[in-house]
């Protein structure tokens, strides 16, 4: 996250990506560079990619190190030839394959059973290989894939056997349905999880001021208020995701209702309704309280679209929400001063029953 200017610290922390971890059968690390430094130190860095182009393919590789071509064109270092840039893309694209099967071996007979076999034919451990083709040579490594002609397909089998992120291993056996069971906590049946919500509810309503905001006077509810509610819920395994799916699985409604909806239902019998349709409901009285132009209008339509998200109406939400455009001191300009009265109106809107 710091844009650092010196190329030895910028090397220093690439360099720690770069340390092996034979314990989880590491081949790759990724980094994230959100300001940059790569573009900007990437001309005076040292450290270059042994792979300068992922996409190659080790086929087009080896076709590469067997040209004479190759063996006589100048390379990255002083005093090798480009055929030893290719062996080392080789040796890095085998090692990834091979390092990844080792660790898999620990747990997938399959694989295992294939890298013995393997050492059988090649004489020398898979592990061992890209070391080995390095040590080679350009010449030697040609010689010796040329040696075993199906080298390459043999390792074709093993990326098959491991799988990757771009070649998952794929089950060709028939799929079968065993059971299907929607558990809610302690409870199998949703009646029985709202039943012993609807319960909660009315044995903590009067040992919780944040609850009995919400039932009582949900416009006054604040946002830490809120949080205590939620934290109080989860404590419980009474979330809003499974309230909506125990709601569905009884009703089979899907009824996207907030918290707030969820506990007043509990509490006062208040019809449960999407908090969407609340909001579309409420502004008809915003929409009614005067003749708004259409500038007006079209921010108020920008409020109720930000509301849909948003559970405690204030000035904070606002100011949030339209940070972007000025915040709530610019939407209380756009809307004459009323900014204040349209969010008391709501919140009185959301919740009809409120005191």
């Amino acid at each position: 996250m710091r844009r650092v200017r010196s190329r030895i610290l910028y090397e220093q922390m690439i360099g720690r990506a770069t340390r092996r971890c034979d314990e989880i059968g590491k081949t790759v690390f990724k980094i994230y560079d959100p300001v940059d430094i790569y573009a900007a130190l990437q001309d005076v860095s040292t450290m270059k990619p042994l792979v300068k182009d992922p996409n190659v393919t080790l086929e087009q590789l080896v076709e590469e190190l067997n040209n004479p071509v190759s063996h006589e064109a100048v390379g990255t270092l002083m005093g090798e030839t480009h055929a030893h840039d290719v062996l080392a893309a080789i040796s890095q694209k085998v090692m990834r394959v091979l390092r990844k099967a080792a660790k898999q071996a620990e747990t997938k007979q399959a694989v295992k059973e294939k890298l013995e076999q393997l050492e059988q034919h090649w004489g020398i451990a898979p592990n061992k290989l890209p070391q080995h083709l390095h040590q080679l040579g350009p010449k030697g490594a040609a010689d010796f894939i040329h040696q075993y002609s199906q080298l390459l397909h043999h390792i074709a089998e093993v990326k098959q056997l491991i799988g990757s992120e771009y070649l998952p291993v794929i089950s060709d056996h028939p799929d079968e349905l065993m059971q299907r069971i929607q558990s809610y906590g302690a409870y199998n049946k949703p009646e029985d999880y709202l039943q012993s919500f609807n319960t909660f509810i009315q044995q903590q309503v009067n040992q919780s001021a944040a609850l009995s905001v919400i039932v009582n006077r949900p416009k006054d509810l604040t946002r830490g208020q809120l949080k205590e509610v939620r934290l109080l819920l989860d404590q419980h395994q009474f979330t809003e995701a499974n309230l909506q799916s125990a709601w569905r699985g009884k009703t089979n409604l899907d009824i996207a209702a907030s918290i707030i909806g969820h506990i007043r239902q509990a509490a006062l019998g208040e019809a449960l309704l999407p908090f969407e349709q609340r909001v579309t409901n409420a502004m008809q009285r915003i929409y009614a309280m005067t003749n708004w132009t259409q500038v007006q209008r079209f921010w108020l339509a920008r409020l109720a679209k930000q509301l849909v998200h948003e559970v405690v109406i204030d000035k904070q939400f606002a100011n949030q929400a339209f940070s972007s455009d000025g915040g709530a001191k610019k939407l209380n300009e756009r809307l004459g001063g009323q900014l204040e009265l349209v969010l008391v109106n709501m919140a009185d809107a959301l919740w009809p029953q409120a005191a």
